[in-house]
Order: C-alpha cells, then structure tokens, then sequence
C-alpha cells in the first residue's frame, strides 16, 4: 500500500509550457450575430451609407439621388455555394411609404440619418452615416461620430494643365465614329443607371459620353473596383520594398504568431480569394452556421481591418476561390501597418503610394467608423481618373517612364488562376467569355453594380464605365460598345 506521505506525483499538464517567443496569440474569432435586430440595423446602416454617398460624395441633388435608390435588406452570410438574393425591397419600400422609415439629410454636415420605427421591436432602429473630403462616407450606425478625427488630407493634385493621363488637361474628342456612335445610343438607351462612358489609349481620350446626371467632373461609385487599387498598392510595396514576395505568408498584424493556421494564409491567396476566410454566424433562433462575409463591411459601423483579421480560416488556403471581402481589409492592415511601421502618416501615405501617383485627384476612399481607408470597396472618382488605373496596366506599370510596378505585376495580377474560376488577382478576365465579342485576354476591374474598368492590353485600349448601385446595366450593348471601339481604334 502506497504511503500517504509520499509526495503525488506532478500532474500532467494540458499546455505546452515551453516559453514562446511569438508574442500576441491569434485572434478571438468574430462572430456575425444575425438576429432578426441586427440585420434590421444593418439594412438601415446601408441605406444611410447609400444616400450618403449619393447626396455628398457624387453630389447628386435629393430628387435624383431618392430616384436612384434601392432599399437591400441585409441577409446573413452563408456557406460556400451561397449567394445573396435578398428579398424584401417591396416591403421596406412600402415601410418607407407608410412612415415607418424615415430619412433625414442635413446638407450643413452631409450627414443622412434613417430611423425604422416598429412597435414589434420596441425602441426604433437609428443608422447615421456621413461624408468628410478625402473619407468618402462613413457608417456610424447608432453612434453619433466616427471615433477618428476625419482631418483633410494632404493630397497632390494633378498637374495643372498638363494633357491627360500625366494631367488634366483633357483635350475634346472629335465626334465618334458612327459605329462607336450608334453603339453609344443604344447602350445609355438601355442602361437607365450609367453615369458615363470614357475610352482612352494611353495617350489621349478617345470618347467620352455622360447620362444627365453624369458629368466628367462627377465622382462615381467603385465598389469592388476599389480592390484593384489595393491590389496595386500591395503591388507598390513589394516594387518599394516594403513588402516581400506574394507568396510569402500574409503579414497581417494580428496573425504573427507562426502557430497560428492563419500562417498558412498568402498575400496570394488573399489576392485571388482564396484565403479560406469565414466566421460563425449566430442566428436568433440560437442555431449557429459557417458564413462567407460579402457586404458586412458595408453595413456595419465597426473597425473593418479589426474584423476581417478576426476570421477563422474555414477552408484549406488556396484550395478554394470563394469572392468575399475580408480578405481584401486584411490586405488593407497589412498596408496600414507597412506605413505606419516606418513612423508616416497613414492616410497622406497610402494615397501618395499610388493614386496621387497617377494624378487621380478626384478619388477618395471611403473610411470606416474607426479610420481604415477600406480596402474591399467603396471608392469614388471620375471616370478620367478611372482609366489611368487601366493605361497604368496598359504600359505594365511603368508611368512618365517611372516603373511603378514590380516587373510582371500586370501579367500576375491581370491572369487568371485557372482552376474553376475566371478570377485573377483583384482584377476578373474574359476567358470565360462573359463579353463575347471581347478577347479572351481582356480583363477589367469590376465593381458590384457593374462598374468597371476594361484593359484590352493587346489593343491598347481602356475602357471606364460606371453605374449607379442597384441599377441593371445592358451588357450585351457595352459588350458591342467595346467591340466597336476596338473595330475602330485599335
């Protein structure tokens, strides 16, 4: 019999105590709370954000900015094969009608503000959203300020005088050709939504054309156009130096820790969309599902770069392509933190990197409530300024003879990854022939609501075209549109 004096022996512990030298842990996950509460605030979050941008970055007066308009519902993320088709625009519609939603615009602070009044939810739902120079429109939701001071922006303006793309001067086309003319017509015939056409080679403006609210001076929305300029910027790190090769491990602030399985993750993957990155999603019935995030950063008033870095990685890095926008406000930290690692100024720093570079002076990023220049979307600018994105790739990265791009950036990130998806890095391509009478090697950068930009390499031509959100562009007639430009000028 064993003595009960004699010492028990150590316990086996559950942790590895061997002393780390990683530092921070990984992150907590987020979880997406979608109770039927949350995404009423969302619904209203957006809508606020959408008569923002409309009324105070594109300038739109109220009477076309409430014509453009479409209530979207949020809906919860889902799993991979998930796409989002909310339904319900017809009922907040009528809510608005009633004057259970209200809307107010205060013109003196460009702010929006919408209230959802329910009994069955007691206290009204309240989203603000407002617009600051050089932030474009900013979510607050329920809070009533960002938690940031929006300063101006120290910018560089385009060269005063200087023709186009180096400049603004912007000499007037002659009249397009008949073909390119009747094209014209019957794409702004069909496409009630287009701010405006512009096709450009590298040295001068082609044609351009503006709908009656659209204008060349006319900011327009980007959406997911927004992450081909982040695609570039990581681009302009690794020609700076600040950055190593795409495919190395992402360095995202808060996944250092080599332990982690966010380590497995690339600055590649997060380019093509394939990182893996996903979240719980709580639901009100307390059932808890995998989602794919595609619009919260849009629709939440929370720190975006915080809550995409705080994704749990759902699937094998690089196994599967999967379009969300976490992976894009991860590449948004990534650049924040490279900037302010080296003691510069953040917002000055990440415009100067490249679209003052390219004398984009019209273009803003949209911030979030915490001051995060979002890098999944959300941009504004003109058309001209557009499509020096696209003459940028049409000279593959070189501008006023200064290579701004590493050698192969444009090859890389305007290829697509060939395995079950038409998706490159940031940028879509044409080689599954949505544009038919287009080349297999155009490719473009795309926004959600049919913005893009078009950069026909071999024929040396780009292409800009925007559209207001929610509004059905004529495909099949821009797909014409293009043809006959390249049938004239190429």
């Amino acid at each position: 019999m064993r003595d009960q004096r004699e010492a028990p022996l150590p316990v086996e512990p559950y942790f590895d105590r061997t002393p780390q030298p990683f530092g921070d842990f990984p992150p907590d996950p987020l979880v997406y709370e979608a109770s039927p509460r949350a995404l009423r605030q969302r619904t209203v979050n957006f809508a606020a954000k959408r008569l923002t941008d409309m009324r105070y970055v594109s300038g739109l007066d109220r009477a076309t900015a409430e014509r453009h308009f479409r209530w979207r519902p949020a809906v919860a993320p889902g799993g991979l094969q998930f796409r989002a088709a909310p339904d319900g625009q017809e009922e907040l519609t009528a809510a608005h009608q009633r004057g259970d939603i209200t809307i107010e615009m205060n013109d003196a602070d460009r702010r929006v503000t919408v209230r959802w009044h329910d009994a069955g939810f007691g206290e009204p739902v309240v989203a603000g959203a407002l617009a600051r120079p050089g932030y474009g429109s900013i979510v607050l939701g329920s809070q009533s300020g960002p938690q940031f001071d929006p300063q101006p922006i120290s910018r560089r303006a385009a060269a005063p005088g200087r023709a186009w793309p180096l400049g603004d001067a912007v000499e007037p086309p002659p009249p397009p050709p008949a073909a390119v003319a009747s094209a014209l017509d019957a794409f702004f015939t069909s496409s009630a939504g287009a701010y405006g056409v512009l096709i450009a080679t590298p040295e001068r403006v082609l044609c351009e054309r503006y709908s009656v609210f659209g204008s060349p001076e006319r900011v327009t929305p980007s959406w997911s156009m927004t992450k081909a300029i982040t695609c570039t910027v990581i681009g302009r790190l690794v020609q700076e130096g600040w950055l190593g090769s795409v495919y190395d491990a992402a360095p995202a602030p808060l996944w250092r820790d080599p332990r982690s399985i966010h380590h497995l993750i690339t600055t590649d993957h997060l380019l093509r969309m394939r990182s893996g990155l996903g979240f719980p999603v709580s639901h009100g019935d307390g059932n808890v599902t995998l989602g794919f995030e595609n619009s919260a950063v849009y629709q939440d008033a929370g720190d975006a770069f915080e809550a995409a870095q705080r994704s749990i990685v759902a699937t094998v890095p690089g196994a599967v392509y999967r379009y969300i926008n976490s992976g894009l406000n991860v590449l948004g930290s990534i650049i924040r933190d490279r900037i302010e690692t080296r003691g510069l100024p953040y917002c000055e720093t990440l415009y100067g990197l490249l679209i003052d570079r390219l004398g984009m002076a019209s273009y803003q990023h949209s911030a979030d409530i915490a001051g995060n220049l979002i890098a999944s979307g959300a941009g504004f600018a003109t058309l001209r300024d557009y499509a020096k994105l696209g003459v940028l790739y049409l000279q593959n990265g070189l501008w006023d003879g200064e290579p701004l791009l590493p050698p192969g950036w444009a090859d890389y990130a305007l290829t697509a990854t060939h395995t079950g998806t038409s998706y490159a890095a940031c940028f879509r391509t044409n080689t599954d022939r949505l544009f038919p009478d287009l080349p297999p090697d155009t490719a473009w950068a795309s926004g959600a609501s049919d913005q893009r930009i078009f950069i026909l390499r071999r024929h040396r031509l780009a292409v800009a075209v925007s559209n207001e959100t929610d509004h059905k562009m004529d495909l099949a007639a821009l797909n014409r549109l293009i043809a006959a430009a390249i049938s004239h000028w190429a």
